[in-house]
């Protein structure tokens, strides 16, 4: 979930009435709307593995020894460096998606024990899934050192006001935690904690007979891990209070950077391509082609919305959304913009794969044979 300067994103849920709320969408919009052009996503290549995985927080089993672990992570901006270490491992089979994460903490902590609590307000371990890469339904669970478990749907980004389903559960999920060191015990120095899931393929489906095991082909994922300055109260651990008495900002360090403190921006998450190939074998994966199409259409989108906010009416041409940028790569772009009742839709016609590509005015997109 997003931390600090997107709290007014954040979902509260009360623990007597289980209530979520949403709010502030306009304050953040108009805060963190723009993209870091010189970021790029991540790409990761997860194994298939024929061995039985024991999920207990350790990496004992061969297939991990086998698997590269993805670049440490970076602070969510891209620009600063940890200064704990993070990384993550991933397996498959025809069943269950398996991560392994392994965090570097001198101080391991926890204190919430309910499950679909704000998991994030302790330090915790956090990831986002959208299978079809279109920026709708999709997933985010957060776990931390006590192994408790905020899993979550997501019909729509929350730059769109959509709700949340909370209540919704990820039924077959498993996960374990492994400490290198001592829970909860400030009189010493660990080393960090290592978190093992395995999540159904089942988890992900959109009908009973849907067949979404991506043998062969790429889901958007990111990571992250959000840490906490802390301070003792009565020997335990708490995150850290200024002299407001406020909570000091968290650390938002992430697999993929996003370029603004924004997590729930899916056309900006890394690349996970689901290799048949076995553990121990190499495979390679180039970001597609029309990559670049989608992210010049999310710039379109980010230019109407904010031609809305000034003038309380959709743009008409590419001229008034001040985009004149007509080639990706040297190649030059067919598109259109046309309004309606309830928003508009940009469609641009990819020329590496004579795609058509829609995108409309709630960010999603549509993808058809031009």
């Amino acid at each position: 979930m997003m931390k600090t300067k997107d709290h007014m994103y954040r979902i509260e849920k009360y623990s007597n009435i289980h209530c979520l709320i949403v709010f502030l969408f306009i304050v953040f919009w108009s805060y963190a709307q723009e993209s870091n052009e010189n970021v790029s996503p991540k790409k990761y290549i997860a194994y298939f593995t024929d061995q039985s995985i024991d999920v207990n927080g350790n990496e004992s089993e061969e297939s991990w020894k086998k698997v590269k672990a993805t670049e440490h992570f970076i602070d969510i901006e891209g620009v600063k460096t940890p200064k704990y270490k993070t990384s993550v491992k991933m397996l498959w089979n025809e069943e269950y998606v398996y991560f392994l994460a392994k965090m570097e903490e001198p101080h391991v902590w926890g204190n919430l024990k309910q499950r679909d609590t704000i998991i994030f307000y302790n330090n915790d371990f956090e990831i986002f899934i959208d299978p079809d890469n279109d920026t709708h339904n999709y997933y985010e669970f957060e776990i931390n050192a006590l192994n408790t478990l905020w899993d979550l749907f997501i019909t729509k980004p929350y730059r769109e006001g959509t709700p949340v389903l909370n209540d919704w559960d990820a039924n077959g999920l498993k996960s374990a935690v492994q400490i290198n060191g001592t829970l909860n015990d400030p009189t010493d120095i660990d080393k960090g904690w290592t978190l093992e899931v395995a999540i159904p393929f089942k988890v992900f489906r959109t009908s009973y007979y849907h067949k979404n095991v991506p043998r062969d082909t790429f889901w958007r994922v990111n990571f992250s891990r959000v840490n906490w300055d802390f301070q003792l109260e009565q020997n335990r651990y708490q995150r850290k209070k200024n002299q407001q008495g406020k909570f000091e900002s968290e650390y938002n360090w992430v697999w993929s950077p996003m370029g603004v403190i924004n997590m729930h921006r899916p056309e900006d998450w890394g690349y996970v391509y689901f290799s048949s190939k076995k553990t121990g074998e190499q495979d390679e994966f180039e970001l597609p082609q029309d990559h670049r199409v989608k992210q010049y259409l999310y710039m379109l989108y980010r230019k109407q919305k904010e031609f809305y906010k000034k003038n309380n009416r959709w743009g008409t041409t590419f001229e008034e959304i001040s985009s004149n940028h007509l080639e990706i790569e040297g190649n030059r772009l067919i598109r259109n913009l046309e309004n309606h009742q309830t928003g508009f839709n940009i469609t641009v016609v990819s020329p590496f794969t004579n795609r058509l590509f829609i995108i409309k005015e709630d960010g999603k997109i549509v993808e058809k044979e031009d």
